[in-house]
């Protein structure tokens, strides 16, 4: 029998949806490193990599808890833009905080300023509307 932890979960979690985490974590890492070349330069991706994903992984870490939790790859979240994108949204809205939250931590660097806060809120949520848009602009 399964524990309601495991039908949350399941309720939650489709694989379907799989394309749609690519897609997510693809579109949060360009915009991400889109920032990190803007105030380091192209060199520091090869010349520091470590301090380069580590900027990424506060948000992937927020973005896998918030993620499943909110619904984003539930089974609705595969079947059209209609569904996804909101999900998204909702999902992103949690999961910015926990990565502004642990950037403000002392296990990340960079720390958090309200003006980053605004910028990586607002592109990296445009940036998952737009690649879960486009997701199915093309697969249909």
């Amino acid at each position: 029998m399964a524990t309601t932890e495991e039908s949350f979960l399941a309720r939650r979690i489709d694989g379907a949806a799989a394309p749609l985490a690519v897609v997510d974590l693809l579109a949060l890492a360009a915009v991400l490193t889109f920032g990190v070349v803007n105030h380091n330069g192209v060199a520091y991706l090869s010349t520091d990599p470590a301090g380069w994903l580590l900027t990424l992984t506060p948000f992937f870490v927020g973005w896998a808890v918030a993620g499943p939790l909110v619904g984003a790859y539930s089974a609705g979240a595969a079947e059209s833009a209609k569904a996804a994108v909101p999900l998204a949204i909702r999902a992103w809205i949690p999961g910015a905080i926990i990565g502004f939250a642990l950037r403000a931590s002392p296990v990340f660097s960079g720390g958090f300023q309200p003006s980053f806060g605004v910028v990586v809120f607002l592109t990296g949520g445009l940036a998952l509307v737009l690649a879960r848009w486009l997701f199915f602009k093309i697969v249909g």
